[in-house]
């Protein structure tokens, strides 16, 4: 899902969109001349694989995201969570698979590995 950005006002523009099982509902609304505030929330399950024992597990995720989205480079050092689109065009798709994707690159543990004290070894 693309939206120009010279299209966001200052009246908050909704927005849904699903990816891989994992939803973001939100607003898109104007913060400045090149600055839009994207306020959602993000929802669903994601399969994982336990990083320990192996087995596959589904898990909820439901979390707040509050981005800060530019037409242009932006030198704020102080403001970590910008992203920049640099043709004019915010790529709503982008952003949701970036998330998606940073939530597989984390360590998952299944319930019973979480919970367990001991060591765990496997002989291959």
């Amino acid at each position: 899902m693309k939206i120009v950005f010279e299209k966001v006002g200052s009246t908050a523009k909704p927005f849904e969109l699903e990816v891989q099982g994992i939803r973001m509902a939100g607003t898109l609304q104007k913060s400045g001349y090149h600055r839009v505030c994207l306020d959602a929330q993000v929802s669903g399950k994601m399969e994982f694989d336990c990083d320990r024992c192996g087995v596959t597990y589904a898990a909820p995720s439901d979390y707040a995201l509050k981005l800060t989205l530019s037409d242009m480079v932006s030198e704020d050092k102080d403001d970590l969570d910008i992203i920049e689109f640099l043709d004019g065009v915010i790529d709503l798709t982008y952003i949701l698979e970036s998330e998606i994707n940073a939530l597989k690159g984390t360590y998952h543990y299944c319930s019973t590995c979480n919970d367990s004290e001991e060591e765990f070894e496997v002989e291959y």
